[in-house]
């Protein structure tokens, strides 16, 4: 396997004279993928339909009783053949996304994924209960609310990316953030991961990342945004399978007030902030909350630890930290400070 690695190595190194080689070919031993936690459910009572299901088929009858299983989560995985840190690393998304969060970028750049497995990460990347390829269930029946769907002016303002009331339908008459990292020319194309959501399956999501947790740790966690207070609740139930966490902008989390922090006082935890936070009411109170939530894991003897890009002189970045134009030197830092907890040689 040394020998296929270098002989890797001095093939990019020698392309590169001519075409230009970014990063050494990946040396992987697994891909793979599998769905974890979730229930059975058995519907009885609902009336049968008749369907063609495609064009020149005969219909046929459809009855939507009888055994499902519900509330899954999906994860896949790439492992490297030779890793440098110690544990995986696993990619949680946020609200109204799922897994690709983490992929190929929007403007078709290498994302998190890619760069984290360079980096010497095995990686995980999950859809969690009702996002991607985790799925649906019936509506009232298993989930108990109808779905909801974030419109492109709430993601181009929420995200930070432009002003309030600064989205246009027309492309060309969007004013976004002086100096915004995000590429906005592939704004469009980022929506087309916008995926629907519940409101009513925190319980049924949890369990499943618990469930995930238990699978497949001792781990790394890179949490964003709505995600947070999911792997929060994980680090609480294992504190002694998940070795640090990362909350990339994330909006959620337990309540400081009742959260036990002393069970997770030995889980080094890292907070990391894009720009202009304070021209948002929004994300001002996110943030204080997140900053008392951080205080008191301190406070009960942990690492909390808070990366605040601007502060760093690094300027225009969104929400959307991990699409940004310059997202590899996001994820550096997020790479320093995990060399420091000793995740990674």
């Amino acid at each position: 396997m040394k020998k296929r690695a270098l002989r890797g190595t001095a093939a990019c190194l020698a392309l590169a004279a001519l075409f230009g080689c970014a990063s050494p070919a990946l040396q992987v031993t697994e891909v793979g993928s599998f769905h974890v936690g979730g229930r059975a459910v058995t519907l009885s009572g609902l009336p049968e339909k008749e369907l063609t299901f495609t064009p020149g088929a005969p219909p046929l009858k459809l009855n939507p009783n009888g055994d499902f299983e519900v509330e899954s989560l999906y994860a896949r995985y790439t492992r490297l053949a030779n890793p440098k840190a110690k544990y995986p690393l696993l990619l949680w998304h946020g609200g109204g996304l799922a897994g690709t969060t983490f992929e190929t970028k929007p403007d078709g750049k290498p994302g998190w994924e890619s760069y984290f497995l360079h980096a010497g990460y095995d990686v995980y990347v999950s859809d969690a209960v009702e996002r991607g390829r985790a799925s649906w269930a019936r509506y009232p029946e298993i989930f108990k609310s109808e779905p909801f769907f974030r419109p492109k002016k709430e993601a181009w303002e929420l995200f930070r990316i432009g002003d309030t009331d600064s989205y246009n339908t027309d492309p060309t008459q969007r004013t976004a953030l002086p100096g915004t990292q995000f590429p906005i020319a592939a704004f469009d194309q980022f929506t087309k991961q916008s995926i629907p959501r519940w409101g009513t399956n925190d319980a049924a999501t949890q369990a499943a990342y618990d469930a995930y947790v238990d699978k497949v740790c001792p781990c790394v966690i890179v949490v964003h945004s709505q995600g947070g207070n999911f792997a929060f609740n994980s680090a609480l139930r294992y504190p002694d399978k998940v070795k640090a966490l990362v909350a990339v902008e994330t909006s959620g989390s337990p309540n400081p007030d009742t959260f036990d922090f002393a069970r997770v006082k030995g889980v080094p935890m890292l907070w990391v902030w894009g720009d202009n936070l304070g021209k948002f009411p929004f994300w001002g109170r996110i943030s204080a909350a997140q900053d008392k939530f951080r205080g008191n894991l301190i406070a009960a003897g942990g690492i909390g630890d808070r990366i605040v890009l601007p502060d760093l002189g690094i300027k225009g970045n969104t929400h959307m930290l991990m699409m940004d134009r310059n997202s590899d030197q996001v994820a550096g830092l997020i790479d320093q400070w995990l060399v420091k907890q000793g995740i990674k040689q």
